[in-house]
């Protein structure tokens, strides 16, 4: 008996708790909601919670999680630090394992989806087309989908408004291309695809041994535009799979639930709007908290408007003087400090306003207080009714926090511009401190070194707006080269530290950025262009950014024309120089490219990047041992790289070095098993040396990983074809016409196994429509040559077989 009922700390906790009044109702109706089965029509799966800032709605969510685990219930609590469903999952995840339930595969594929997405985006971002094949019928689909909004294609972020759809669908192939497994590109082109599915299996295994599972996910204005469209697949359809019944979701946020999307089930779901507090709910409030003289009661509803935050953090402090209650500048964040006796906490409430977020770290470069009162100064703040403490740090509430800014800045503007400058001082140090280790030129791959700069720049914006705004709009472009999503970040901060420091043109910079962003990474370089203060080395790295954006919007041209203003205006930037060269690549200038990687090695000697790009565009023209000799000094650099190592494998095959190029695919496909275009190279590099077995078990292997990939079909009906298998080469190579109707070289190479079959008229067909699709053909203009000098000099097929379209 005595084991089941509640302990004295618990039963003094629910009495402590009991002091947040006014939301009564509130709370007896989800209490309410969590005695009642999921099969009872009253039951609501859903609750929305939502009003102005400041009303409470933290506050009242972070109650109904504790009602909630009291019925126990497993819970999660999600709010704007994930920027992603799969950074939402992995937030759910962390808090499951803390109440003692693994959620073991979810959290294996949320730490294979962080590894392989890094690479995917570098890859998409900078990699050019290896063999120029086209798009797989699947991957048009799924661009297609994302030109229409559909986000099926994460990973190009920002880039799917401007990406015409091949390109995404070229981007889709490299990434299907480079990954070991299916699930690998899944995991990249559509996560919540992947993830979602196992996420319903783990909560459905957990509602086993839980009464309830309840997720609440807070802020819900910030993460409502990636969750919201989620949240209702997996409620209201069977897209991912069933969602127990015993989930109940709890969502917060400023704004009433999108009635487009969700109004339709609202027999579901209960709608919880949140007002100020009436005077008589305030004034049960501070009479609870002991606040019952009339004079200081009615300063404080004066002051505090009825916001919940406000009433709570004045009546903590247990005024018993109004204190000047006609002064008209009287705030009540100035009446909460006037109430607290000591002054040491005055001035700790004030200096840890400055810091966006606290950690104990923060809080001693923030706070001028001996080392051995810090910890307990710490302590005592995390106490304070307007400061919310996550599991890695403390935030005020916003409305308290502005408030106290406006009155540091107001009171002493020198101390205000001496205190934020120590703590950019602080947080670059800190950030010099994580670099130790890093590779030169890798620290904005690193998110711990971003995040330490961003608040870095945060603080140097507020100490001196003025002067530190041309320094922020250059790391702001750093960090759009780096992500457009850390450049969204940026241009948040920016427009955050113009508010705090009343700095309109910062502010003003900050909103016109994140607005450009919306659209695409180009609309922010081009207001930063416009901009005359903008020095020539930013000029540059604008141009380059923007040229980037173009080449993966396939605008070759403008794209060129864009790297060679910024070489006009830094020639001594490489990754201009290395921009130019993809351009000219791919528009087949292949002596243009080789100059201008030239230049690119020449002003940073020893870039694995660059060398590779140098020996991979030595190969595309067939310059196989130059090609060879780049290609090692890549290799030595960056031994691991699968790519890389294929490619010189592709060159010693060329050269006929046949040990060597198996070596070279053996390590690359060791590095990455799912790298399709070594696999598939290491297929025909064993169909030459006559090894047919071998031969097909790496290309059965690719079309197992792919099998909607157009090129891998035709490279196996190929092989077919050239082992002599015509009937089985006609089945694969019409089945990568299948895939891809207007596809030259697997209808020419149809085209030559039908001939082989005696099918003459019809090889003649397939010859004719692949020279018309590329007038410039030469296999296959030889082809047809062939064919019709053998038709004229005899009635059938059955000739010697043609030789291989291969490219190089």
């Amino acid at each position: 008996m005595g084991s089941t009922r509640p302990s004295m700390q618990e039963l003094i906790g629910r009495r402590r708790r009991a002091g947040f009044v006014g939301r009564a109702e509130e709370r007896a109706a989800f209490r309410r909601n969590l005695e009642l089965p999921p099969e009872d029509e009253r039951h609501r799966f859903l609750f929305h919670v939502h009003g102005d800032a400041g009303v409470g709605k933290t506050f009242l969510v972070r109650e109904l999680e504790q009602l909630a685990r009291e019925a126990g219930a497993l819970t999660a609590y999600v709010d704007e630090s994930a920027d992603s469903v799969p950074e939402a999952m992995t937030v759910m995840v962390r808090q499951f394992s803390a109440q003692g339930r693994r959620f073991k595969e979810l959290d294996r594929l949320l730490a294979a989806h962080r590894e392989r997405r890094h690479e995917a985006a570098a890859a998409l971002a900078m990699d050019g087309p290896q063999d120029r094949e086209a798009p797989s019928a699947g991957s048009l689909a799924v661009a297609r989908a994302a030109q229409v909004g559909l986000g099926m294609v994460p990973v190009a972020g920002a880039f799917a408004a401007t990406l015409d759809t091949d390109r995404l669908a070229q981007g889709a192939d490299r990434i299907r291309a480079r990954f070991r497994s299916q699930e690998d590109v899944q995991l990249v082109l559509s996560p919540e695809r992947v993830l979602t599915p196992v996420l319903l299996a783990e909560l459905t295994a957990a509602a086993d041994t839980a009464s309830w599972i309840v997720l609440f996910l807070d802020t819900y204005e910030r993460t409502g535009p990636f969750l919201d469209p989620w949240l209702h697949d997996v409620m209201t359809t069977d897209r991912y799979g069933a969602l127990p019944a015993d989930v109940v979701v709890v969502t917060s946020g400023q704004r009433p639930f999108d009635t487009a999307r969700w109004g339709g089930f609202a027999d579901f779901m209960a709608d919880v709007p949140l007002r100020p507090f009436t005077e008589a709910e305030a004034r049960g409030l501070l009479a609870d908290k002991g606040v019952r003289d009339e004079p200081v009661v009615a300063e404080v509803l004066r002051l505090s408007g009825g916001l919940p935050v406000l009433v709570t953090a004045l009546a903590e402090q247990r005024p018993t003087d109004p204190d000047d209650v006609g002064d008209p500048s009287a705030t009540a964040v100035e009446r909460f400090l006037k109430w607290e006796p000591d002054p040491a906490r005055r001035s700790v409430a004030l200096a840890c306003a400055l810091p966006r977020r606290l950690d104990l770290d923060v809080f001693r470069a923030a706070v001028d207080c001996p080392a051995e009162e810090a910890d307990a100064l710490f302590g005592w703040l995390r106490g304070l009714p307007f400061v919310t403490e996550r599991p890695d740090r403390l935030t005020y509430h916003d409305l308290v926090r502005d408030a106290m800014l406006r009155l540091r800045r107001r009171r002493s503007p020198r101390d205000w511009t001496r205190d934020h400058e120590a703590l950019a001082e602080a947080y670059g140090g800190w950030r010099a401190e994580t670099a130790h280790g890093l590779r030169p030129g890798a620290e904005w791959d690193h998110e711990p070194w971003r995040a330490l700069l961003l608040e870095e720049t945060y603080h140097r914006l507020c100490a001196r707006p003025g002067t530190a705004l041309a320094e922020a709009l250059g790391t702001f472009l750093a960090a759009c080269a780096a992500d457009p999503a850390v450049g969204r970040r940026w241009a948040a901060t920016v427009a955050e530290a113009g508010a705090a420091a009343d700095a309109p043109a910062v502010r003003d910079w900050g909103r016109r950025l994140s607005e450009a962003l919306a659209d695409g990474v180009t609309g922010a370089m081009d207001l930063l262009l416009a901009w005359p203060a903008l020095d020539s080395g930013g000029r540059a790295l604008a141009h380059v950014v923007r040229g980037r954006e173009l080449w993966n919007a396939g605008e070759l041209a403008r794209s060129l024309a864009e790297y060679d203003l910024a070489i006009e205006l830094d020639p001594e930037r490489p990754t201009a120089h290395y921009g130019r060269a993809l351009c000219c690549r791919a528009l087949d200038d292949l002596t243009g490219a080789l100059a201008a990687l030239d230049r690119a090695d020449a002003l940073a000697p020893g870039t694995a990047l660059f060398l590779a790009a140098r020996g991979e565009t030595l190969r595309l023209a067939g310059r196989f041992p130059e090609a060879v000799t780049e290609l090692d000094r890549a290799v030595a650099l960056e031994p691991a790289d699968a790519s890389t190592l294929a490619s010189r494998g592709v060159c010693r095959h060329a050269l006929e070095q046949y040990d060597e190029a198996l070596a070279d695919f053996d390590r690359a496909l060791a590095v990455d098993a799912g790298h399709l275009w070594a696999r598939v190279r290491r297929g025909r590099l064993r169909g030459a040396r006559n090894e047919w077995a071998e031969a097909f078990a790496d290309l059965d292997e690719a079309v197992r990983r792919a099998p909607d990939s157009p090129w891998i079909a035709s490279e196996r009906g190929d092989a077919y074809r050239r082992a002599g298998r015509f009937t089985d080469a006609v089945t694969e190579l019409t089945r990568a016409v299948a895939l891809l109707p207007d596809y030259p070289s697997a209808l020419a190479g149809r085209g030559v196994a039908l001939h082989e079959l005696g099918r003459t008229e019809e090889a003649l067909t397939d010859l004719d429509r692949a020279i018309t699709l590329a007038p410039d053909f030469t296999w296959a203009l030889e082809a047809r040559d062939r064919v019709r000098a053998e038709v004229r000099g005899r009635p059938s097929g059955g000739g010697r077989p043609l030789t291989s379209p291969d490219s190089p």
